[in-house]
């Protein structure tokens, strides 16, 4: 990836047009171009407003947007201020997240019951930890990564390893959603994250040392797109990250807490205080912080997913942060649009395993020696093998899907097994349950069976 063009310094530019053509220079520019905040790099390829050259464009939109730039408490490693923007596509955005992701779902079959949300949040905890170590080099198939999660068995590489180790930490954060920011918690969470992982081990769960340069390269490790700021300075970086992630509601300036939480995953990205796994630990922290505020639905939604389809972006909006004065509304829009894609995806998901799950519950429950036994422990995993003929299920990979108990795993697929709708062998020490090929038309031929009086 290139390095967007630096833009030039708009203030001298300003003066030079105010000089030239007052009239221009004060006339009504807002911080948009069509309705977007574009960088230098993008604006100097578009037509500029007749009477304008691009420079000079450049230097009214920066004038219209420096009124609005609000400080943060942080310093990039020049010492300059690290500052964010609210321009309309950033208010438009924060009011669809508030109202899709902080209430109830909005749907026809919500998610009402804690035992569908756990079966849901499993499915989004194991997508979002595969995801995330892929864009970090985890070469593990989604498919490998699913079994190895939902079966408990060891991982075999270090992308396995990997993935592993972000379920955990998902999983962590959940028992962290009202614990407030600590460098000792953040050190955990990346102690998780790289456990086993790395070529020094002692590196997990600690900040890098002087002698521990780490720099941000291209995909071809050709160009360095960040050089974060030097070691000696990280535990009091880190404390003041805690500081800011800890502010109250009512602390000036006001941020939002999606906003709070993106310039969280920003400020980790931009430290890189850790000498691997600062990305694996910044998207950790970032559902964090999302927790704390109360924004439950976030946690059923991947990030990484839709990060790892268009990773030039997601690098492209940091550079064009770090290239134009630590401006982070770049940044911020960014990420406002990979959450709301991600809610999306979301209720898109709900929606088709909501239908899938009525169509199968439907079936069984015409099945009159069926209905009045089967709990929806048992409905989902029929729906599941109706969809997914020849699936394997055990004891482990029930208990985990759902979040009970062995004994009560074991007991939904003995019952299962016992009314022929799924077939028991052994497989070393442990027995396998798999659907049989004909499981529709055994369920369909107990929908037909007269109810016995």
């Amino acid at each position: 990836m290139k390095m967007p063009l630096t833009p030039p310094p708009f203030e001298r530019l300003f003066m030079d047009l105010l000089r030239r053509n007052p009239d221009q220079a004060l006339r009504a520019t807002g911080p948009l171009v069509d309705g977007r905040y574009l960088h230098w790099d993008e604006l100097r390829h578009r037509n500029p407003p007749e009477g304008l050259t691009h420079e000079d464009w450049w230097a009214v939109i920066k004038v219209a947007r420096q009124g609005q730039l609000k400080a943060l408490p942080f310093r990039d490693k020049l010492g300059a201020t690290i500052q964010f923007g609210m321009p309309d596509p950033v208010l438009q955005a924060l009011h669809n997240i508030d109202r899709r992701a902080a209430g109830s779902l909005n749907m026809e079959s919500p998610i009402v019951s804690s035992e569908d949300r756990d079966r849901y949040l499993v499915s989004s905890l194991i997508e979002e930890a595969i995801t995330s170590s892929q864009l970090e080099g985890a070469a593990t198939t989604r498919e490998e990564a699913k079994a190895m999660l939902r079966s408990g068995r060891k991982p075999r590489d270090r992308s396995e390893r990997m993935i592993l180790n972000n379920f955990r930490a998902m999983e962590h954060i959940r028992d962290l959603r009202v614990e407030p920011f600590t460098p000792q918690r953040i050190l955990e969470l990346h102690r998780i994250v790289t456990a086993d992982t790395m070529d020094d081990t002692s590196a997990a769960g600690r900040l890098r040392g002087e002698g521990e340069r780490v720099q941000v390269v291209d995909a071809q490790h050709v160009n360095v797109l960040h050089d974060p700021p030097e070691a000696t300075g990280l535990p009091q970086r880190l404390q003041a990250l805690c500081d800011f992630a800890n502010r109250a509601d009512d602390a000036e300036p006001f941020v939002h807490p999606v906003i709070r939480a993106i310039l969280l995953h920003f400020m980790l990205g931009y430290d890189h205080p850790f000498v691997d796994g600062n990305g694996r630990t910044a998207r950790a922290v970032f559902y964090w912080s999302l927790a704390r505020a109360g924004y439950w639905l976030l946690e059923y939604v991947s990030i990484s997913s839709l990060l790892k389809r268009a990773p030039a972006h997601y690098s492209r909006a940091y550079l064009h942060t770090k290239t134009d004065s630590n401006d982070t509304t770049y940044f911020i829009i960014h990420q406002l649009g990979v959450i709301d894609q991600a809610i999306a995806a979301l209720y898109d998901y709900l929606e088709r395993k909501s239908s899938e799950q009525r169509d199968a519950e439907n079936l069984l429950r015409h099945a009159p020696g069926l209905s009045e036994d089967l709990n929806h422990r048992q409905v989902a995993l029929l729906s599941n093998a109706l969809r997914h003929p020849g699936q394997d299920y055990t004891v482990e990979s029930q208990r985990r899907s759902h979040r009970i108990t062995m004994q009560t795993a074991r007991t939904d697929l003995l019952r299962l097994t016992e009314r022929g709708l799924l077939e028991q062998r052994k497989r070393g020490r442990a027995f396998v349950f798999r659907a049989p090929d004909d499981l529709r038309e055994r369920i369909t031929a107990a929908a037909s069976t007269p109810r016995k009086s």
